[in-house]
């Protein structure tokens, strides 16, 4: 078992086995699902207090999107739309938050604000200060595959063996980080679903991200919501959670230790009842523990 206390300010945020859980937070006019629904600072910092009373362990705040097409932004807007909420919601929880982002200005200015990991989509290739930013606040990071950009990921992306292909990428992201200052066991890895994939990929990735074990670093998976969802079940973004709730299920079978996601309510009770054999281990077989806990 990986530890994943790292994550919290004051050690794990949660006593419940299995996947800790990443609430969503964009503070964007465009992201795909909840897009400009928390650009007020206020409403965000609303938004992220319910996660964390959900059962989020962790509070992912982005100012881009990086939806298929989405065009970047400068570094003074990216600031302007984050920082005024990383600080506000460290002045109100001692939650882990999670600062999504490319730019290492971004990412520096989010950690002194109060934010204690970085979550790079890039794997640290979108800014080559990025590890140095990481290693100097030694902070966990997530690293990320996409192929190509946001602008163009989705413009015919091809893989001869996607599983295979990823993990190689994931491998030289973590040997550079490593290299570069930071501790391996600070190194989280996310195999894109969604970014720079096609349904095919998508749905080997989920059913085969146990064999990225073996590289040694958590695992994180981010399906919430994605298209590939909607291309499986026909349904629009704001009605996916039967099928992101599926995700959960074969991404927590296969050994992920972090789900990105938008419904921490529903994907934490998924999880007390999907983990429920563990939990029932960990407390003696106690029936009890089912009645009260």
């Amino acid at each position: 078992m990986i530890d994943l206390s790292f994550f919290s300010v004051h050690g794990p945020q949660s006593m419940v086995p299995g996947p800790k859980i990443m609430g969503i937070l964009n503070v964007t006019p465009d992201s795909f699902s909840d897009g400009g629904a928390f650009l007020a600072p206020a409403d965000a910092v609303k938004q992220a207090l319910q996660m964390e009373k959900e059962g989020a362990d962790i509070i992912d705040i982005g100012g881009e999107s990086s939806r298929p097409g989405s065009q970047s932004i400068s570094i003074e807007e990216e600031l302007k739309r984050i920082i005024p909420v990383v600080q506000e919601l460290r002045r109100q929880s001692q939650i882990a938050i999670s600062i999504d982002t490319t730019k290492s200005l971004v990412a520096a200015r989010a950690l002194e604000a109060g934010a204690t990991m970085i979550n790079d989509i890039s794997a640290g290739l979108g800014d080559p200060e990025m590890f140095f930013v990481a290693a100097k606040y030694q902070v966990p990071v997530c690293l990320m595959h996409m192929q190509g950009k946001p602008q163009t990921m989705q413009n015919s992306p091809h893989y001869d063996d996607v599983v295979e292909e990823v993990k190689r990428f994931l491998a030289l992201r973590i040997e550079v980080a490593v290299k570069t200052g930071i501790p391996k066991n600070k190194i989280i890895i996310d195999p894109g679903i969604g970014f720079g994939k096609r349904l095919g990929d998508n749905i080997a990735l989920l059913k085969n991200c146990d064999r990225f074990q073996g590289l040694g670093c958590p695992i994180l998976i981010g399906a919430s919501r994605k298209s590939f969802i909607g291309q499986i079940t026909g349904a629009p973004v704001q009605d996916r959670l039967p099928g992101s709730l599926a995700a959960t299920a074969i991404a927590t079978q296969k050994g992920a230790s972090i789900l990105r996601v938008h419904d921490v309510a529903a994907t934490k009770n998924f999880l007390l009842v999907f983990s429920v054999d563990i939990r029932l281990q960990n407390h003696f077989y106690n029936p009890f523990f089912l009645c009260c806990s």
